[in-house]
């Protein structure tokens, strides 16, 4: 069951229609809760740590899953988790309004990288044992983070 559990991000996997979205919008939750209980460098430390750990334990369970639900299934997200933290990296600032706006913008370029996979994302699925699953949501975060970090130059 963990890996049902934890590959489908806690369950976000199995909605309908968009379940990447989804699962993308609870890791958003989750990273604005830390936001707002954590002290800054703990939130940046606590954010690579989340990033780092599921992206590992992300590509393991994605390769047991596979052998059930078959290549990149819909309902593992896990990877979306990842992807969507990955531009929160740089998305805090002492206003809390502002961190919202940059969280958003963060989790909105996430997920339109992600369907469109632009820029070699797509080329990064064909990794295997899991990797390629985790992978193209790492890039597709790395460009978002790169889109919230000129935001946050620009309104913060």
């Amino acid at each position: 069951w963990f890996h049902v559990i934890f590959s489908t991000g806690f369950g976000t996997g199995f909605v309908p229609g968009a379940p990447g979205t989804v699962g993308a919008f609870l890791a958003l939750v989750i990273w604005y809760v830390l936001y707002l209980v954590l002290a800054p460098v703990a939130l940046l430390w606590t954010t690579v740590a989340l990033i780092v750990v599921t992206t590992v334990a992300g590509a393991w369970t994605s390769k047991v899953m596979e052998r059930y639900w078959g290549e990149d299934p819909r309902t593992v997200v896990i990877d979306e988790f990842v992807g969507t933290w990955i531009p929160l990296l740089v998305a805090a600032v002492p206003d809390r309004l502002t961190t919202a706006i940059l969280a958003v913008a963060g989790f909105a370029a996430f997920r339109l990288i992600d369907i469109f996979k632009p820029l070699g994302c797509r080329k990064m699925e064909r990794f295997g044992n899991g990797w390629g699953v985790m992978l193209d949501d790492v890039l597709a975060g790395s460009y978002a983070l790169i889109i919230v970090l000129v935001l946050r130059w620009i309104i913060a």
